[in-house]
């Protein structure tokens, strides 16, 4: 069977495929092979940069990188196909860019490429800057744009009073605007802890010690050298002592961190769903949709529930790659490299789920009217405000009083309080005060949004 959006096994490359065509040249394998060529591409010119070798005059730098630049899915078969014979991808990786840098004129310094290194020396610096990239090139704005448009929302909503349910009951009135905060709060302090952790590499050799560069060229400081290469050339951070592989500790705290994003996410996702079901928000309709195969009537708020069942999936990778990847056998064993091609799929997932959570916020119609209508259903909960008030006043046992009135009691009205203030033993100027107090402007401080 031909592979199509039809037969593909996985949604993320069959049916959400169109949604997260951007992810393709960061995590699929054309991907992959593509940031290793370029690896290979920018230790060979590093090597001449740093005179310890020379090249052609014929090799420039700019024809070198040209080869990763214009890297085609034709070059990337061509790899796949030298692989069939090696059965090392890595090794794929370096036949092909001999090939390439030797039709440039580079004559016996082709040799140099991959000097001294193994292939995880290319692994651990491609994956975290294909990682680093897609996280900063698409993911993160992806975020940033939700937590802006809840920003916005926020802001718009700022003087809207709403009933606020703790335990799932009516609690202290609070504002729509200031609700939505909570949310931009959570997921920027988060974007921040995420910020600092570094984007992690290894890149030292067989074992981690230099062992054939050193051997090779001893008077050489091999360290300081590829320090210089990591964190300068490539924009990422390297482990000073590692085995084979990186420690994959800090990508792990990554992974940590965008789990906590997801978990936030869903939180989000399942107030609004609740908003939605209590008349707070309407939904906006297009015309030819259809919510349910036999309730015509039906608007479901699937987005946030697609949201909701694309971040839990994330979530479980997430959690497998940050508990699995730090655990290697003595100085290596192969169980990181299946694993590590799989870091894109908690991304795809998470991206689908912004895309769904960005299309059902933009249809939030806000049901002021209900709003209105239950804050004035539940005056028992101006009974707090009255009790403060009146332990201020020094009235003895204030709480005691509002609970025998209001405690699981339904139907408390606008009269009932006001009844109950008229009988109060304080002055006039008190009741006129506590008489002030409704659902409606019982919202806390007025925050800055």
């Amino acid at each position: 069977m031909e592979l199509t959006a039809l037969s593909a096994i996985s949604p993320v490359d069959g049916r959400y495929r169109s949604q997260l065509a951007s992810l393709a040249p960061y995590f699929s394998e054309f991907g992959l092979i593509r940031y290793r060529v370029r690896i290979e591409v920018e230790y060979f010119l590093f090597l001449a940069e740093k005179k310890i070798i020379s090249l052609p005059a014929a090799v420039k730098p700019a024809k070198l990188r040209a080869i990763y630049e214009n890297f085609t899915e034709a070059d990337a078969q061509q790899i796949k196909t030298i692989e069939r014979t090696t059965n090392h991808d890595v090794k794929a990786v370096e036949y092909f860019l001999k090939e390439k840098v030797k039709a440039l004129g580079a004559g016996d310094s082709v040799e140099w490429i991959h000097f001294g290194l193994t292939s995880q020396d290319i692994n651990n610096t491609s994956v975290p800057l294909l990682w680093k990239e897609a996280l900063e090139e698409q993911y993160l704005p992806m975020l940033q744009n939700i937590i802006l448009k809840l920003k916005k929302m926020a802001k718009s909503w700022e003087g809207i009073p709403m009933l606020a349910r703790t335990h799932g009951q009516p609690a202290s009135p609070t504002t729509l605007g200031k609700e939505w905060m909570v949310f931009v709060e959570r997921l920027e302090g988060q974007v921040r802890q995420l910020s600092h952790i570094p984007f992690a590499a290894k890149f030292g050799g067989a074992t981690g010690n230099f062992n054939a560069h050193f051997v090779t060229f001893p008077k050489i400081d091999w360290q300081r050298f590829g320090n210089d290469f990591v964190n300068r050339k490539l924009g990422l951070e390297r482990m000073q002592y590692t085995t084979q592989i990186e420690h994959y500790d800090n990508i792990a705290a990554q992974f940590d961190a965008l789990k906590r994003i997801n978990t936030i996410l869903t939180d989000l996702c399942r107030d609004v769903w609740t908003y939605i079901s209590m008349d707070y928000f309407k939904q906006q309709v297009k015309k030819d949709e259809v919510g349910s195969s036999a309730m015509p009537h039906k608007v479901n708020p699937i987005d946030f529930e697609n949201a909701e069942g694309n971040l839990g999936i994330a979530n479980a990778l997430y959690e497998h790659l940050a508990a699995k990847l730090p655990i290697s056998r003595l100085q290596r064993d192969l169980t990181d490299s299946t694993v590590l091609r799989n870091v894109g799929v908690p991304v795809a997932h998470s991206f689908l789920a912004l895309r769904s959570l960005e299309k059902g916020l933009g249809k939030l119609l806000l049901n002021k009217d209900r709003m209105h209508y239950d804050l004035e259903q539940n005056w028992a909960v101006v009974a707090e405000a009255i009790q403060t008030v009146l332990r201020r006043e020094h009235y003895e046992q204030p709480y005691e009083a509002l609970k025998a009135l209001t405690r699981g009691k339904a139907g408390i009205t606008k009269a009932d309080m006001h009844k109950f203030i008229d009988g109060l033993k304080v002055p006039a100027k008190i009741k006129k005060e506590l008489k002030a107090i409704s659902p409606h402007n019982y919202t806390g401080v007025k925050f800055k949004l």
